[in-house]
Order: C-alpha cells, then sequence, then structure tokens
C-alpha cells in the first residue's frame, strides 16, 4: 500500500483579529441591512461582548430590559449598556424574531429560538452563517477579550461579560496589562 498522508487540523488558538478587522465586521454588521437581523445582531454580541456562541444562543427576551432610557443586556452580574444604533437593532430583532409562527414556538423566550419547538438556535447553524459573514467566533472574540488598555480592572471586565474573575485575569495579563493590585469592591464611597 502507498504511503498515507493525513492531513491534520490545528488545535491551537488562532490569532485574534485586529482591531481594525474588528471595527470593520462592526460596521458592516451595523449597517447592511441584506444580512439578517437575527445573523447581525449575533455578530455584534461577538464582536462587542466577546460571547461565545453557546452563550448567546442561551439568551433570553429577560435578559434585555430597559432602565431610564438604556437597553441593558444581562450577561454577568450586572446587566451590560447596549450602545445605539446596536441598542436598536436588537429591539428590532425581539419584536420580529423568526422562527416563531409555528404551534410549538409561539411563546418561546429564547431570543434567537430554532425550528424545533421549545430549543434556541444550533451553535453549528450559526457559527456556519456567521462565517459567510467573515466572522469566526473564536477569533471575534479573542479581539475583544483582553481589554488591552481598558480603564476597567480584570474583575470589573469580569462580572459585567459575565467571564470567570481567573479567566479575565488571564486575558489581561496576557495583554500586559495585570491588575494585581487592584482591590475589589465600591470605589465611589
Amino acid at each position: 500500500m502507498p504511503k498515507l498522508t493525513i492531513p491534520t487540523r490545528s488545535t491551537l488558538n488562532p490569532a485574534p483579529i485586529s482591531q481594525r478587522q474588528r471595527l470593520t465586521l462592526i460596521r458592516k454588521a451595523l449597517g447592511d441591512e441584506s444580512i439578517p437581523d437575527r445573523d447581525r445582531v449575533i455578530a455584534l454580541l461577538v464582536l462587542l461582548y466577546a460571547q461565545p456562541i453557546s452563550r448567546i444562543l442561551r439568551l433570553t427576551l429577560d435578559d434585555i430590559t430597559r432602565h431610564g432610557g438604556q437597553v441593558l443586556l444581562r450577561l454577568g452580574e450586572a446587566p451590560s449598556p447596549v450602545p445605539e444604533p446596536f441598542a436598536e437593532l436588537l429591539l428590532g430583532h425581539m419584536l420580529a424574531r423568526p422562527d416563531t409562527a409555528t404551534a410549538t414556538n409561539q411563546d418561546s423566550q429564547w431570543l434567537f429560538p430554532g425550528r424545533r419547538g421549545g430549543q434556541p438556535l444550533d451553535p453549528t447553524t450559526i457559527r456556519s452563517r456567521l462565517s459567510k459573514l467573515g466572522i469566526r467566533a473564536g477569533p471575534g472574540r479573542s479581539a475583544r477579550d483582553p481589554p488591552a488598555g481598558s480603564a476597567d480592572p480584570a474583575p470589573v471586565v469580569a462580572r459585567m461579560l459575565g467571564y470567570n474573575g481567573d479567566t479575565a485575569t488571564r486575558l489581561v495579563t496576557a495583554a500586559g496589562s495585570p491588575w494585581s493590585r487592584y482591590a475589589p469592591g465600591d470605589h465611589e464611597q
């Protein structure tokens, strides 16, 4: 039998996208109305909030609230503000969610209901759709993950985005901004 070569697939974390690429993708998601709103909203959650697809697809209508004219998104302990024009797009998606016209999905509370009654979208499906837009969820997230130069310490970012504190610290340290001397607590007193 001749020698057989089987291609291998790298399991290393791919290089993060650059800030310039991230901003280009954000502009595309906000401005290209030919892209379905569902895909635009998910893309912006990946690019702006560094959320994994699996967590995005578990969001419910109750995770989006309004307080004092501000749209808030609950990802972690404290809700995160949603900037305009993304807030308008997010609220529009909530009002016209696809896959809610079936008898089994009429009362679905999923922000991204799937075609199967009572279930959210399948992560594989949305990864494929985002890939067609030029967004790979892993690199898109990692461009936002390490808040390099951020004025917010890792513990604060972790609580806001729903990350484990150790994960946020690891990412910030990798970005060259360790907050090892940060004292948690209320600093507004």
